[in-house]
Parts: structure tokens; C-alpha cells; sequence
């Protein structure tokens, strides 16, 4: 009686208008958001024409929802997560730029007044994990063990190398030996592999509640490594780069093809809400980074860094078999932000501090609600050299300094790629 009371009370929100029955807290369904990093948008099968094998995602693709217009909230690593994980424009709570890795530093990392996804779903009764790359402060008070999650397996720091051999005790950044709920673990196998199988191990151990799952992949960003097979089913590719990179979404792909696997063969593929995302465009060589030219972000402009769709228009996709009608193009606006509200929606989490910027994406795929989730999308850079942009369904104005690119004005009909 105390469980369920237990359970009664901290289902307890708006969202549900009382206390869930048991049928509905049954129905609530698994929540996975795996998140690429400087994926190109071109750089997978379901956005178009590529040469890197991605049957996994593409399956997911084709038998979920695309989002055509799919958008993170910055175009660089450490800004769009905390958009993402918080489901609150970045600028809002001032975190607009990467932190370093400061394991000493009390205050380069997320705000402590910022709510976490983890932190809401947890409140529900969901079990909460993240495999991989956090990358939002390294101090303790900042990691995610105490940001909601209750299990992690990856590294604090923006990226890391991905040969088990490479890393060295106290050598910092992306030799760092990677963490285990606080503590030094190991990994014996390409990096991507081993939180791929770590995340399906989870799945395996948790069967009987719901979870949520934030699987950050540091690939394919650099350093440019890959297992010597993968590589060589590249080897029609001429540029050496390009090859490691190709096969890097290519071992990103055989890694979310062992979550989904694990959740077949614990009966939970149907009832789990899974999203797929980049947190930025690819890399472009830009002037501070010329031989950085391995990604693919056709047929938008540029990438990683600027504003323009290739560094914040993703390769974007959600898939629930039980919750959403397959085979859908969905072309109106969505942003990152959406995946916080819409996973708060679900677990029946507290939202009343009206603090989310995003939308409950469900009722506009269902067709239940008419419109559009946004009329606008809005993005700023940097506050002190005013870098921003503006997009709605129709249009999009922006204000860049970079080469070539200033004060713009784009008719996004007419001229999607901003020519």
C-alpha cells in the first residue's frame, strides 16, 4: 500500500490532473535521446545522397517521423546540450560558450538553478542514465550524477579519444580515463562501442520500470579515429579524413543498432520513445580550422560555428511505434528543446515553473493539435559581437561576421540553403 502510494503522489502534476492509474503508469513509455556530434546533415542515409552506410538510423527514420526542419539551439558542442538538457534557450541562464574541462572550477559548468530532463523524469518515478559525452562542467557539484542522472558512463570533458590503449592517468582533457558514477572505469574496445554496449546493458537490467536514456556520442568528432574494418569498408573514399570520419557513423550506427537490439529482446522497442539528433552541423574549414573538411552538410551552407543551416539545421528523428504513426515528414519547425517538453509530457513531470521554452511534440504528430509547435525559432551567439538569427516557417534574418556573411534576410520557401 505505501508503494503505491508512494507512486500515486509523485505522479501528482498538471500534466496529469491526478494521480495516474496503474494502466497509465504501465503505458508510460521508455525515453532514449541519442545525440551525434558534428554530424553532418548530409552524413546519413534518411537526409539524402551519402556514401556512409546507416541502416539502423534509417530504419528508425523510415518508420517514425523525419523532421525536416529540425533544429538544435547553437551551432557548437556545449551551448546546444544545455538547451537540449534543459529544454531552455542556453542564453536565458547565460551559458552561450564551450567550458573547459575545470575539475577545480566551481562555476564553469551548468548553472545549479537549471533543471535537467533527468531531473524531471526522475521525480516520476523514471530511472535515469547518460552514456558518453557531458561536457557541461567537470567540478563535482556540476557532473551528472548530480544533475539527475542516476548512472553514468562516459567523460566530462568536450571529447576524448576513442582507442582504449591512449589513455593515461592524470594526463587531462581527452586522455582522461573515462567515469564510472563518479569513479575511473575502464573501456576495452573502440569507444563508441563500449557505451553503445553499456547502454544496452542497462536496457537488459531494467525491465520492470521506465528510464530514460541520454546516449552522447562524441563521435564523429575528432580526433578522427576508427577500427582498422570499419575504416577499410570506406576504402573507396579518397580522402583519408573523409574515410575515418565515414567509418565513425558507421560504428555510430552498429553502436544504436545494439540498443535497439536490447530492446527488442526485452519486448520494449514498441513502447519506447527514441530521438535522434546531431548537436550541431559538421565541421567547416573555416579560417581558424582550414583542413577541417571531412563532414558533409549539403545542401546547406557551411557548418559547425556558424549560424547559417549547416551549423544548426540537424539530421533529426523520433520513432515510437506505440506513440506516433510511422513514415511521417514532418515539415514545420522543431527544436531540441522540444525533446525536454515532450519527455515531461510523458512521464507526467512537474512543469508548472513554466520555465521550458520547448513544445510537446506528440499532439501535432498525432495530428490531435492543429498549427504548428512554433511560429519562430530565435538563436544568439554572442551578445558582445551581436551574432543572432530569426527563422520562421517562411523566412529567416541573421546577423553573422564571418566571411562572406553579414546582415541577412533569406526567403526559406523559395530558398532553403540560404544561396
Amino acid at each position: 500500500f505505501l508503494k503505491k502510494l508512494a507512486l500515486c503522489l509523485i505522479l501528482v502534476s498538471p500534466s496529469l490532473n491526478g494521480c495516474a492509474s496503474a494502466e497509465e503508469t504501465a503505458a508510460r513509455p521508455n525515453i532514449i535521446v541519442i545525440l551525434a556530434d558534428d554530424l553532418g546533415y548530409n552524413d546519413v542515409g534518411f537526409t539524402g545522397e551519402t556514401d556512409i552506410k546507416t541502416p539502423v538510423l534509417d530504419s528508425l527514420a523510415a518508420n517514425g517521423v523525419i523532421f525536416q526542419n529540425g533544429y538544435v539551439t547553437h551551432p557548437y558542442c556545449g551551448p546546444s546540450r544545455a538547451g537540449l538538457l534543459t529544454g531552455r534557450y542556453q542564453a536565458r541562464f547565460g551559458m552561450e560558450n564551450n567550458v573547459t574541462y575545470s575539475p577545480d572550477d566551481p562555476y564553469m559548468g551548468l548553472p545549479l538553478s537549471e533543471t535537467t530532463i533527468a531531473d524531471r523524469l526522475k521525480t516520476t518515478g523514471y530511472k535515469t542514465a547518460i552514456f558518453g559525452k557531458w561536457h557541461l562542467g567537470a567540478a563535482p557539484h556540476f557532473q551528472p550524477n548530480n544533475r539527475g542522472f542516476d548512472y553514468f558512463y562516459g567523460f566530462l570533458d568536450g571529447g576524448h579519444q576513442y582507442m582504449p590503449n591512449e589513455v593515461e592517468v592524470d594526463a587531462g582533457g581527452y586522455l582522461t580515463p573515462i567515469v564510472r558514477n563518479k569513479r575511473p572505469a575502464e573501456f576495452d574496445e573502440y569507444l563508441t562501442t563500449a557505451l553503445s554496449r553499456d547502454a544496452a546493458k542497462f536496457i537488459d537490467g531494467h525491465k520492470d520500470e521506465p528510464y530514460f536514456i541520454y546516449l552522447s556520442y562524441n563521435a564523429p568528432h575528432s580526433p578522427l579515429q576508427a577500427p582498422e574494418e570499419i575504416i577499410n569498408k570506406y576504402s573507396h573514399i579518397e580522402d583519408p579524413d573523409r574515410r575515418t570520419y565515414a567509418a565513425m557513423v558507421d560504428a555510430m550506427d552498429q553502436g544504436i543498432g545494439m540498443v535497439v537490439d536490447a530492446l527488442k529482446a526485452n519486448g520494449q522497442f514498441e513502447n519506447t520513445l527514441i530521438f535522434f539528433l546531431s548537436d550541431n552541423g559538421g565541421v567547416y574549414p573555416e579560417e581558424w580550422m582550414p583542413n577541417s573538411d571531412w563532414a558533409d552538410n549539403a545542401p546547406f551552407r557551411r557548418g559547425k560555428v556558424s549560424l547559417l543551416e549547416g551549423g544548426v539545421h540537424v539530421p533529426f528523428i523520433a520513432h515510437w511505434p506505440k506513440g506516433i504513426p510511422s513514415g511521417q515528414r514532418f515539415d514545420d519547425l522543431v527544436s531540441s528543446l522540444d525533446i525536454a517538453a515532450t519527455a515531461a509530457a510523458l512521464a507526467g513531470a512537474d512543469t508548472a515553473d513554466g520555465k521550458l521554452d520547448g513544445k510537446n511534440l506528440i499532439p501535432h504528430l498525432n495530428g490531435r493539435e492543429p498549427g504548428a509547435p512554433h511560429e519562430a525559432l530565435y538563436w544568439r551567439l554572442e551578445e558582445a559581437d551581436h551574432i543572432w538569427a530569426v527563422r520562421t516557417k517562411d523566412s529567416k534574418y541573421m546577423r553573422q561576421t564571418l566571411p562572406g556573411v553579414g546582415l541577412s534576410f533569406f526567403d526559406m520557401k523559395e530558398d532553403p540553403a540560404e544561396s
